[in-house]
């Protein structure tokens, strides 16, 4: 199948080829060129061409509010749960996510039913469930609870043993639970180290929850990659993160959805405390914006959900981009950037031949502004077509 009349965004390039034609050939893109081969066509009408978005802070299982999360709920209803969160994602033009946490291990569960072809959802690359202190952050959401250095290690190499791609670790507290702070670390130096020795063994990485600067010092001295939230980030801290070429995930939304919450149904305190830190987190991620820090996008919400007339992926482009991120920065992190971070950067990510063919299609120039991405119209997953809204010719 040929994709015609399209103009390809090249996210790298910070450029736009204009007037070509895509060859689709199975899964793949096979070739992109001026006038299309033979077979079967579809025009995009002039329509610009973008690689599959990425999302890499995903959480499908979630239950909102944080309360009413049942530790001993059974498998098959949080993978059903997590299946509906998955299908919204993918329709959004989100093609691959990264989970962080999920209970009951449900990101694994529904990629293996993926795999199998029983379930339509995004690629999914999976943590399992995070690993965290006995009452730290993740203690009573279903993660694997850890004290010392030996017990993350095992725990760390049992969730790779279970079909894990990375494993996330709470180096501090956040801002769900009532007095929670960030400004100090959950985890020791030690325990931090044996994670990330346990990840090497599996050639992946470990990405960390963290709230401030001394717990992300921490963590990049034990080796650490990936960072989540950033809520306070020093100057310092920012440019040793630019300097390690290590990944920041913001979570802008986090702190910028208060009526998206109220109709989830967050608790009040939540919404307060996430008002409260809103001015912080803004400062910070500017800051790291400054440095220089690689950028991804991940939302901590169901990407898929609906949010100001958008998607909640595509908002967090538009806040990533509001706090300073040049728009082809911004894009950069919900694609290629994102691709690197998951070490798929030769599958996904851009619009280049012989590369998985995700794509999204939107009318309007998105390395112009992001708002372009608003307007997705047109879904392709592996070389099916999800979704197709254009108006019929």
């Amino acid at each position: 199948m040929w994709l015609t009349d399209a103009r390809v965004v090249d996210v790298e390039r910070r450029e736009v080829l204009d007037g070509v034609s895509v060859e689709i050939s199975g899964e793949r893109i096979g070739s992109i060129q001026r006038q299309p081969g033979a077979g079967e066509r579809m025009s995009l009408g002039g329509r610009y061409l973008v690689p599959g978005l990425i999302s890499v802070h995903t959480h499908l299982s979630v239950v909102y509010p944080f309360s009413s999360i049942d530790l001993n709920e059974n498998p098959g209803l949080t993978v059903l749960r997590s299946y509906q969160r998955a299908q919204d994602a993918l329709r959004a033009g989100v093609t691959t996510i990264r989970c962080v946490h999920e209970q009951n291990q449900a990101d694994l569960l529904l990629a293996e039913a993926a795999r199998a072809g029983w379930a339509d959802v995004p690629r999914i690359v999976g943590a399992g469930r995070a690993l965290s202190t006995t009452g730290g952050h993740g203690d009573g959401m279903g993660s694997v609870l850890a004290d010392g250095p030996e017990a993350f290690r095992e725990a760390a190499l049992a969730e790779l043993d279970a079909g894990c791609s990375h494993i996330k670790v709470f180096i501090t507290g956040g801002i769900a639970g009532l007095g929670e702070q960030f400004d100090h670390p959950e985890m020791t130096r030690e325990e931090m180290a044996a994670t990330v020795s346990a990840t090497r063994h599996h050639d992946t990485y470990v990405v960390a929850h963290a709230g401030s600067s001394l717990a992300i010092n921490w963590a990049l001295d034990a080796g650490v990659r990936s960072f989540e939230h950033a809520y306070d980030l020093d100057a310092d801290t920012a440019g040793r993160m630019a300097a390690k070429g290590v990944f920041l995930t913001p979570t802008l939304c986090v702190t910028r959805s208060q009526e998206w919450m109220r109709w989830k149904g967050f608790e009040e305190f939540q919404i307060e405390s996430s008002l409260e830190v809103g001015p912080m987190h803004l400062a910070s991620i500017q800051r790291a914006i400054a440095a220089g820090v690689t950028m991804v996008n991940g939302t901590d919400y169901p990407p898929g959900d609906p949010i100001e007339d958008t998607s909640v992926a595509v908002y967090e482009m538009g806040l990533m981009e509001g706090a300073g991120l040049h728009p082809h920065l911004a894009l950069r992190g919900a694609t290629s950037n994102a691709a690197r971070l998951l070490g798929l950067e030769s599958e996904i990510g851009t619009v280049e031949e012989g590369k998985v063919a995700d794509l999204v299609a939107v009318e309007d120039n998105p390395l112009d502004g992001v708002a372009a991405m608003r307007n997705i119209s047109f879904v392709m997953q592996s070389g099916r077509v999800v979704r197709d809204d254009r108006p019929s010719s």
